[in-house]
């Protein structure tokens, strides 16, 4: 006999939602991860009162009822809207890309009036077939907006010009011709009242759990203790990187405590400009409105700058570079991974896949059912 029905590799949120799932259904089951914390990147901590998302702002938004009504197990959601403002050389633009957005750029005012814009910079650049990102966002928003808040912005993201750019990267930008300003198109949308962390530490209650364990340095010795293990980690390195190095890109952060209220307004300003280092400034107390857990405002504020970089192994990969040649190598792993005997990969780099946190869920609720079918 096993000590485990399962073993989970990993504690974000696709390791949560199985082992809670599993755990729920009568099954034994052991989560480890390599951090000395548990939630993954959704990992959240507390400075001066304030409620710090240690790697980048994640504002959680689905149309998914199920994945919602799962995570309001967990926690309370606030009602935070993500209205985010591009800063382009001192110029502030709201975002996404709605009527507020062409009115401070050309001086239009009604939806026409963008719409004629648009399509007078659309047919000047002459593009039919869409053959790169810069190419797909002229067609999309015209040339002033990419100009001043895609292309600086996008090249600092993903480290190559945009010319070099599949098509497809721009197609989720929310384009919209009323003067709403919520970036995401979604039912649902908000953040766990307490932190993240609180809302994965509710998930995993009664689940044991091992931090600073890394599972490819003692797999033989876990593999022998479960019956089945769900591996969350990055697919090329559970097979050694035998066939290379998959592509991600790398976000590092520069946090400082102000001992001011209020540094930009805002919980989210991008930088839009190719000079300015940094893609974006969180202020993470604007994400609970500038209160602490009583309602009482805060007095000093948290600033994160965010910087990305080229991945190495042995940074933390925080996004796939879902380029054709990264594309048909996970392809090649993914086959070995099918072989793999009593091993299912999953989550955000187990699967080597741009996931949303509800697709996250969503994805592990979706294996639970499976496993239990």
């Amino acid at each position: 006999m096993k000590q485990y029905d399962t073993l989970i590799v990993g504690s974000g949120l696709f390791g949560a939602t199985v082992a809670y799932c599993l755990n729920k259904a009568g099954k034994k089951v052991l989560v480890i991860d390599k951090r000395p914390h548990i939630a993954g990147n959704v990992y959240t901590e507390k400075m001066e009162g304030i409620i710090v998302h240690k790697y980048g702002a994640h504002i959680f938004h689905t149309n998914n009822r199920e994945v919602w009504r799962f995570v309001n197990q967990f926690a309370e959601f606030n009602r935070f809207t993500n209205s985010p403002v591009a800063n382009y050389k001192g110029e502030i633009y709201s975002l996404p890309f709605s009527m507020y957005t062409f009115n401070k750029m050309w001086g239009v005012v009604t939806p026409e009036e963008a719409k004629a814009k648009i399509e007078e910079q659309k047919a000047a650049a002459g593009i039919e077939e869409p053959k790169n990102l810069e190419e797909q966002a002229i067609r999309l928003v015209g040339t002033d907006i990419y100009q001043k808040l895609i292309k600086g912005y996008t090249e600092k993201q993903w480290g190559r010009d945009c010319t070099e750019l599949p098509p497809f990267i721009i197609k989720r930008l929310p384009v919209r011709f009323t003067y709403d300003n919520n970036y995401f198109n979604a039912l649902f949308q908000g953040i766990p009242v307490g932190g993240y962390t609180k809302m994965v530490e509710n998930m995993l209650e009664g689940i044991e759990v091992k931090l600073n364990t890394d599972y490819l340095d003692h797999r033989e010795e876990f593999n022998a203790m479960a019956e089945q293990v769900i591996y969350t980690g990055p697919i090329d390195a559970y097979f050694g990187f035998e066939l290379g190095t998959l592509e991600y890109r790398k976000v590092d952060f520069e946090t400082e405590l102000l001992d001011m209220p209020n540094f930009q307004g805002n919980a989210a300003v991008n930088y839009t400009d190719r000079e300015t280092p940094w893609t974006r400034i969180i202020e993470h107390k604007w994400f609970e409105f500038g209160k602490d857990e009583n309602g009482n405002d805060l007095p000093k504020t948290v600033i994160s700058r965010e910087y990305s970089a080229q991945w190495k192994p042995g940074d933390e990969p925080y996004y796939p570079v879902n380029d054709a040649k990264n594309g048909a190598l996970y392809q090649k792993y993914a086959a070995l991974a099918k072989e793999e005997p009593n091993v299912i990969f999953g989550g955000r780099l187990g699967e080597y896949k741009y996931y949303d946190m509800d697709q996250v869920i969503a994805s592990a609720l979706e294996l639970v059912k499976k496993l239990n079918s």
